[in-house]
């Protein structure tokens, strides 16, 4: 029963029986449980090493179990800590792996150069939008992190947007849940909706990116500035792949006109579900606002509310709780 503590079944035993016979001797828990002498010594040395027994203060050549009000609690929180940290190094190694990969398609010379078009500045990605968008036949899918959008972005994109919709273009736009608290960004979606437009909302959004009949892309060239540049990507194989992670993302949101801070079974909302999985991956208040769309003054308010609830010391632990009780998505 305790084998996920670390405990074998002999060493187990023993301490039980240490519970149940707490003036036994070693002679007296040998012949008990029926093992030899090695045995007993080896088990005792484990359960030593976890804190679960300790030397007799009257005598040193016997052992007391500890009270396991004491003992577990202390196995359980060694545990907790051994997985948030193992999470944090999965995570380590997932950025790591990102970056690596960055690095070196940066520095390769590229294969199909007709594939890729960059852009420089804002001025020159609006221009370039509006000639694709005038070009549009059937769909165009967008997602829009960040939270609020800025009034500049919305005005610019308006005229286009009402164009696309008269034509009986399909568009489809997926902000983050935090935009409901927006009156501005959220007037703008209402406007949407109602010349026929979809709007979704979902928790996070990892990418800024605008799908046009599933033969462009365009994709910001600096995750943290969205004005500074853009790439148009035409390549099949990316089209594909950008295409299939926008309908995830679709699937997973709440049409905008369903009703906000819904919980799931175990009292939580989507926002603070994916809060709880990015505190256990080790992410700061700022970046934690950053993927929500809050402040970090917000995200900061949020993790704390999710730390007591949880009864956590620290973030990681919190993450490891959450897992442990199947707060988060997939750990049901």
């Amino acid at each position: 029963m305790l084998e996920t503590l670390g405990l074998d079944e002999t060493a187990e035993s023993v301490y039980r029986a240490m519970l149940g016979r707490p003036q036994a001797d070693l002679a007296d828990l040998r012949r008990h449980l029926g093992i030899s002498d090695a045995s007993l010594r080896a088990a005792l040395d484990r359960l030593s090493e976890l804190a679960l027994v300790r030397q007799a203060l009257d005598d040193p050549r016997c052992f007391r179990a500890v009270d396991p009000a004491v003992s577990m609690q202390v196995l359980v929180a060694r545990q907790e800590e051994r997985l948030a940290a193992e999470q944090q190094r999965v995570e380590q190694t997932r950025l790591a792996a990102a970056k690596l990969m960055a690095d070196f398609a940066a520095s390769r010379p590229r294969k199909h150069p007709a594939d890729v078009e960059q852009l420089d500045g804002i001025d020159e990605i609006r221009d370039r939008i509006n000639v694709l968008c005038r070009e549009v036949q059937s769909e165009v899918m967008t997602l829009a992190p960040g939270g609020g959008q800025s009034t500049a972005s919305m005005e610019a994109a308006r005229p286009q947007d009402a164009e696309l919709l008269r034509r009986g273009v399909t568009m489809r736009t997926v902000y983050l849940d935090s935009v409901r608290n927006d009156p501005p960004t959220l007037r703008y979606a209402k406007w949407l909706t109602e010349l026929g437009g979809h709007v979704r909302t979902v928790p996070s959004l990892p990418i800024r990116l605008m799908l046009l009949d599933r033969k462009f892309a365009v994709l910001p060239t600096d995750g943290d500035n969205s004005a500074a540049g853009a790439l148009i990507l035409t390549g099949s194989g990316a089209l594909i792949a950008l295409s299939a992670f926008f309908e995830i993302v679709w699937e997973n949101g709440r049409p905008l006109g369903a009703p906000a801070g819904q919980r799931d079974g175990h009292g939580l909302t989507s926002q603070e579900s994916e809060a709880l999985r990015l505190l256990g991956q080790g992410f700061t208040d700022e970046a934690i606002g950053k993927r929500l769309g809050v402040s970090p003054r917000t995200a900061r308010r949020i993790a704390a509310d999710l730390m007591e609830r949880l009864d956590a010391r620290s973030r990681f632990q919190a993450g490891a709780r959450a897992v442990a009780r199947g707060w988060l998505t997939g750990q049901e």
